[in-house]
């Protein structure tokens, strides 16, 4: 039977599920009405379509609709912070229907300073699912502002966000980097991505900065075809990402955990075959951890019964 209406409503999308009694999923949608393209209506008609023909249930969101210029500002959470004290400090907006919609806080880590929304839902589903990672763990959540974030004790400890995926859009856009490849977009040339990755890691002191220019020498010179820019660049970006957090690492004096993926399927692997070559291992936390951190969120706050968490 369903008991609860989660919504992980990001910038680009607004992805909707209906959840069992047990936690478990009945269904899932997706639209494409993220904060900065609302439907005729705005949010509220937003969580009107979304939710057309489920039941009338509790019903709990995180993400961009507590942003700044989201449906109501939500305020962030200093870590360290887990799932009783989100619990504690949600929000609530009374849609057209007249029933409540609870709003999920933000993270802050004040040692960046840097800020999440949504990711923590993630991580925190992440970690319900699978609790040998409660005590000590490195999620990293790729995106167009990856997350590489540290679990301890089964709180977010602290993050940080490298903007690989914006800064990749960007330069293939808005730069010179982008032009004669024939407005080819695809980045799945996995040679192509690798030897970024590989430029990136070993591009020494001096860093990846000094290589991304490389990407238009050699396309002029030939040794870098046109349609493989794309994923060459990509794979430069990304191999940066990590190098960038392993010297950061290296830096406290603290021990590298084995990273665990969260997020896109596609984009995972991708971050894992990048890892590789660095002599990485690591692995893909289980599908739909935002929805998993939702529900746990919305049972400790007793909006289900918290005698229904998922085993």
């Amino acid at each position: 039977m369903a008991a609860l209406i989660a919504l992980d409503w990001g910038t680009s999308s607004l992805r909707g599920y209906l959840l069992a009694g047990d936690g478990s999923i009945l269904e899932t949608r997706r639209q494409p009405w993220g904060l900065r393209n609302l439907p005729e209506g705005g949010f509220a008609a937003a969580l009107a379509g979304i939710s057309r023909g489920w039941p009338r249930l509790p019903r709990i969101a995180a993400g961009m609709v507590g942003a700044r210029g989201g449906w109501r500002e939500m305020p962030y959470l200093a870590t360290p912070t887990g799932v009783a004290r989100l619990a504690r400090a949600l929000g609530e907006i009374v849609a057209a229907d007249g029933a409540p919609l609870r709003l999920v806080p933000g993270l802050r880590d004040p040692r960046g300073p840097d800020v999440m929304r949504g990711e923590e839902t993630q991580v925190l589903g992440a970690v319900a699912r699978d609790p040998a990672l409660a005590a000590r763990a490195t999620l990293v959540l790729p995106g167009t502002h990856s997350k590489w974030v540290e679990v301890r004790d089964g709180e977010v400890r602290g993050f940080r966000t490298a903007m690989t995926g914006e800064l990749y859009a960007l330069l293939l856009r808005h730069s010179i980097l982008g032009a004669d490849t024939g407005g080819d977009r695809d980045a799945g040339d996995e040679p192509a991505f690798v030897d970024g990755v590989r430029t990136a890691r070993d591009s020494g002191a001096a860093g990846a900065l000094t290589r991304i220019f490389a990407a238009r020498a050699r396309l002029l010179d030939g040794s870098l075809a046109a349609r493989a820019v794309p994923a060459w660049l990509s794979g430069l970006l990304v191999g940066e990402e990590i190098r960038g957090m392993r010297a950061r690492c290296a830096e406290a004096g603290a021990e590298a955990d084995a990273p665990v993926l969260v997020g896109d399927v596609a984009l995972c692997a991708r971050y894992r075959l990048a890892l590789q070559q660095f002599g990485i291992a690591s692995r893909t936390a289980a599908a739909d951890a935002a929805a998993h951190g939702l529900w746990r969120i919305a049972a400790d706050a007793g909006l289900v019964s918290p005698t229904e968490h998922p085993r």
